[in-house]
């Protein structure tokens, strides 16, 4: 049930984060995605790539937050409750396959590869491929920030 509850707490952020017009909210939206997704790690065992999440998630949201603060207008209108609501409710829904068709956290009666192993062993580039992501818009968001004050002065 725990899984469940995370899976719908993580999709719920990830929507929140996609559709919020505030840059402040959809970055705190995001911050929720990554302590889920580190939360879930953690309970399956893989500790080493939940800590990795949530260090790759700080850094991010850091980024994000500074690039999102000095180059993102300003939203001229406030976002209305009731679309907040939607936006909720459409996490809800996108979230109900998650806690009505649960995986077991059982890998099987067969495997003897535990979650962590299957992540850092059989999976592993899949993290470097991730940390390469992150650190190729880290990049872009310095370049675009250089460019802003190189042609601004």
């Amino acid at each position: 049930m725990i899984f469940e509850i995370l899976a719908l707490g993580l999709i719920v952020s990830a929507v929140l984060a996609l559709f919020l017009d505030e840059v402040i909210y959809s970055v705190a939206a995001l911050a929720g995605t990554f302590l889920f997704t580190a939360v879930i790690y953690a309970l399956n065992g893989a500790l080493f790539a939940a800590i990795f999440q949530f260090a790759v998630g700080v850094g991010t949201l850091s980024i994000l937050f500074l690039s999102g603060e000095m180059l993102g207008d300003k939203p001229t209108k406030k976002t209305s409750p009731k679309r907040t609501g939607a936006l909720v409710g459409a996490g809800v829904v996108l979230s109900l396959p998650a806690i009505f068709l649960s995986v077991s956290g059982a890998t099987g009666t067969n495997s003897a590869v535990t979650f962590g192993d299957a992540l850092w062993n059989l999976r592993g580039l899949d993290v470097i491929l991730q940390a390469l992501v992150i650190l190729t818009v880290a990049l872009g968001i310095a370049i675009v920030l250089y460019e802003k004050r190189k042609g601004g002065t």
